[in-house]
């Protein structure tokens, strides 16, 4: 099919969407409930979006369009304790975190719809190891040129996105020594890692879409598991690097920490993006993976080597200006206390030091998703 045209949207409003793990509250191991969930969750009015995933041990949830961050964080608890309470009648538990600690990807079931069934033909077992766990956020653009240049200027930001969400430390029962193992299952596919260096909308949709259609290896942008994306039936950007954490809040916080870095760069306070900015792209990607907080970068443009943790800290105060006029300050102290507290990888490192097992691991998580819920 054509790509659509870039549809009409607010600069700078944000939507949230969750990838969850449902869990059995027996043994702690991933349980195929959500045609369960769904059919309890379709009963009564919803807040925002409920979906299902790839395989029936994840459920994926949207939140509506915000441009606060307080409303969107009261929409997301809300969504949270509705979801609980269709887990506690059906005795499963839901929680974040970017993978399942001990799960065997063979046992996970392809949930029954047509296009799940088509990536599993297509990508075989792969399918089934894509149970893994993912926040995404959506940016409003007002036009394409506007989404294009953006997804371009922030590929210098990926890693803080990555370290910050990082909580996936855990895969098939070990430490993999990774904060986020989870986007190495992402970037198995052939069709991930990052868009081509187009700016402008006409150009990718002409001369790179239309020529990818026509070998065809995609049908529409859903076959693109790239790190950012455009979404022109939604007017936005999608961010999708970060692992799901493992509360709304900081799932909140991430988002509005996008957001004032799109006001801050659609600005104008940084160069214009070039295309050896990407020379960088996958060692700094991977240092934020596998490292988290304490991981390094090389700037793209004066390619010194700095600190991860402290280049967020640099980054928190230039945005500052940008969070007050969206309201969002609380956001931005949530991911200023993170730098100094640790990332959502270190809480469940210390679960499995204190509980000395795996599955003292889903436990946390699972404490840590209800926590404050009504």
């Amino acid at each position: 099919m054509a790509l659509p045209p870039f549809a009409q949207s607010q600069s700078l409003t944000m939507g949230v969407e969750l990838e969850l793990q449902l869990v059995s509250l027996s043994d702690f191991d991933l349980v195929a409930a959500s045609p369960d969930m769904l059919e309890l969750l379709g009963r009564a009015p919803f807040p925002g979006n409920v979906t299902p995933e790839i395989t029936e041990s994840m459920i994926e949830i949207n939140s509506s369009v915000h441009t606060r961050h307080g409303e969107l964080l009261a929409e997301l608890r809300e969504i949270r304790d509705t979801l609980l309470r269709a887990g506690d009648r059906l005795n499963v538990g839901v929680c974040g975190g970017g993978t399942h600690p001990f799960q065997q990807w063979s046992q996970r079931k392809i949930f029954s719809k047509p296009r799940f069934r088509e990536v599993s033909a297509l990508y075989g077992y792969l399918a089934k190891q894509f149970t893994v766990f993912g926040q995404h956020v959506h940016i409003g653009c007002k036009s394409g040129d506007e989404a294009l240049y953006l997804l371009h200027a922030l590929n210098r930001y990926i890693p803080h996105f990555i370290a910050l969400s990082g909580s996936s430390p855990f895969l098939q029962g070990s430490d993999t020594q990774f904060n986020s193992a989870r986007l190495n299952s992402v970037f198995a596919f052939p069709l991930s890692g990052r868009a081509p260096f187009i700016l402008e909308w006409d150009a990718f949709r002409r001369d790179y879409f239309a020529r990818m259609e026509n070998t065809g290896i995609v049908r529409s942008m859903k076959d693109f598991y790239w790190d950012l994306r455009p979404k022109p039936e939604y007017g936005t950007i999608e961010l999708r690097v970060c692992d799901t954490p493992l509360t709304v809040e900081r799932a909140a916080a991430l988002a509005c920490y996008l957001q004032a870095l799109c006001r801050y760069l659609l600005e104008g306070n940084e160069p214009p993006p070039l295309e050896d900015d990407y020379l960088v792209y996958n060692y700094n990607r991977f240092q934020a993976c596998r490292f988290g907080l304490d991981g390094t970068l090389v700037h793209p443009q004066s390619h010194e080597t700095i600190s991860l943790r402290e280049d967020i800290l640099t980054t928190l105060r230039r945005l500052a200006p940008h969070a007050q006029a969206l309201g969002s300050e609380a956001a931005l102290e949530h991911i200023y206390n993170e730098t100094h507290t640790g990332s959502d990888a270190h809480l469940l490192r210390e679960a499995h030091l204190e509980a000395g097992s795996t599955e003292g691991i889903v436990d946390a998580a699972l404490r840590r998703f209800r926590a404050d819920c009504d």
